[in-house]
């Protein structure tokens, strides 16, 4: 309820300044049309109302309703009422007739597609009839060059308003766009790379590495024991272990890095242009970094990493020989009694 309230009074929000903008340079649009027709005051003082007050009281109306959106469509039904009256009693004059009534459709049309549409173009017929019954159906099919002049402002100043506003909704859409783009490329936990982003980042750096014959390596991190942490401590200690990970990642690691979070308790990066020997020196710090982590609640906890590292090497036809170079890497840090960094045998095996 609340979210869709937030909606509708941001949809009420952006209304707004056109709406004021539109009513006040249609009162000028009518107004040339009226002039010759000795309308009486009580005319000219609903159309004073109709120009200058009745958008805001609009908002009014839509920002204290439950439902702002459901009353933002009132008011486009009002808006539809008042041009219909507007064009009939200035007795359909051709100029003045198409700038009101085409302005009032584009707006119900970008507010309420179709269904917004027809309802706007009965709530003008209304208009029309109550106009009628006050002042009788008459059509008068001359344009003077005073009406020309009342609705220059009409056409050029309210479209521009228009567009100011598209303009501002293009720009927020793009925003969230990005941001529900970094949303699907990222691990809601640690804030890193999901799995399937980094396996297509791998793939892109494997083809970087064999057409520019550049150096990169890869490593794979598993955190010891880590379901014994959950077992014993909760998922709540366990996922704090996996976010101090993260930031121990972002402060060891260069901006072009990419880590990610390959599995449950299995992180990856890629290092760029580094070789593995200095990769390898990166890796045995952060393991000792991290083996010195203190839980606040739990001091008694002791968390370690198993480490294993594959540097890109021609032979590699696949970025998934690469990835499993790392893979049995770690595996064999593991095997050798964990919290230990391990390089990849897979050159030496080749060459034996």
């Amino acid at each position: 309820m609340e979210n869709r309230r937030g909606k509708g009074l941001s949809f009420a929000r952006r209304i707004y300044q056109p709406r004021i903008i539109g009513l006040a340079v249609g009162c000028i649009s009518v107004t040339g049309a009226l002039y010759p027709l000795a309308m009486p005051v009580w005319v000219w003082a609903f159309l004073l109302v109709n120009g200058l007050i009745w958008g805001h009281l609009a908002y009014q109306l839509s920002t204290r309703s439950q439902f702002p959106y459901q009353a933002e469509q009132r008011n486009f039904l009002y808006d539809s009422v008042l041009g219909g009256f507007w064009v009939a009693a200035a007795q359909f004059t051709p100029l003045t007739t198409v700038t009101i009534l085409s302005m009032i459709t584009m707006n119900n049309f970008a507010a309420g597609g179709k269904r917004l549409f027809l309802r706007g173009v009965l709530a003008q017929g209304m208009g029309i009839a109550v106009a009628w019954l006050l002042f009788g159906v008459r059509f008068n099919p001359d344009v003077s060059l005073l009406q020309v002049y009342s609705c220059l402002p009409m056409l050029t100043l309210y479209p521009m308003a228009i567009g100011m506003v598209c303009y501002q909704l293009a720009i927020k859409l793009s925003e969230h766009k990005r941001a529900l783009g970094a949303l699907s490329r990222t691990d809601s936990l640690t804030g890193l790379l999901n799995h399937g982003s980094w396996k297509d980042l791998l793939h892109l750096k494997f083809h970087e590495c064999q057409q520019q014959r550049s150096q990169a390596t890869i490593a794979l991190i598993d955190i010891d024991h880590f379901k014994q942490i959950n077992d014993t401590h909760g998922h709540i200690v366990g996922d704090t272990v996996l976010r101090e990970l993260s930031l121990e990642l972002r402060r060891k690691l260069r901006e072009n890095d990419l880590a990610g979070r390959y599995g449950g308790d299995e992180f990856c990066v890629i290092l760029p242009q580094m070789p593995l020997a200095e990769a390898a020196q990166i890796m045995e710090s952060m393991r000792k970094t991290f083996s010195d982590y203190r839980h606040p609640q739990i001091p008694e906890l002791r968390v370690s990493l198993s480490i294993g590292l594959a540097s890109f090497e021609p032979f590699f036809t696949d970025a998934s020989l690469w990835l499993n170079a790392a893979d049995r890497a770690l595996y064999d840090a593991k095997d050798t009694g964990r919290n230990r960094v391990r390089v990849s045998d897979q050159v030496i095996a080749q060459f034996a």
